[in-house]
């Protein structure tokens, strides 16, 4: 078995995820541009870990939407909002270039989401909050 294969090994890298998520916050000069590339990459690794640990196969992307739809025909109802996921999926691209930078509001609520979907995901998955 791969790493891929592994949903705890997602779970490792989602949670590390969230500890930059939650640094860059912390910091006197938030970094939010990090913090939300971060947020949306924890939310995407533990989607991802649901999946996998349901042996469902996914296509690589950053589209929280699609593994959120991917999860639903695995039988795994999330619950999560399309405009939430929508949201925290366009971190995945935005944060990386010039432009549009998010504000430290927009930071902190994207940090909720992933909050969110990991509480989610490790009761799902059957460890420890």
């Amino acid at each position: 078995m791969s790493d891929a294969d592994d949903a705890l090994e997602w779970v490792k890298y989602a949670e590390e995820d969230l500890i930059l998520a939650k640094s860059a916050l912390r910091r006197s000069k938030p970094l939010t541009m990090g913090s939300c590339f971060h947020s949306q990459q924890c939310a995407e690794k533990y989607l991802k870990a649901i999946l996998v640990s349901k042996d469902a196969e996914f296509p690589k992307t950053h589209d929280l939407l699609i593994l959120d739809g991917l999860c639903k025909a695995a039988g795994i109802l999330t619950g999560f909002t399309k405009e939430d996921l929508g949201r925290l999926s366009g971190y995945a691209v935005r944060t990386r270039y010039p432009g549009n930078q998010p504000v430290p509001k927009e930071a902190r609520e994207a940090l909720e989401i992933a909050i969110q979907i990991r509480r989610f995901a490790r009761t799902f998955l059957g460890l420890k909050r």
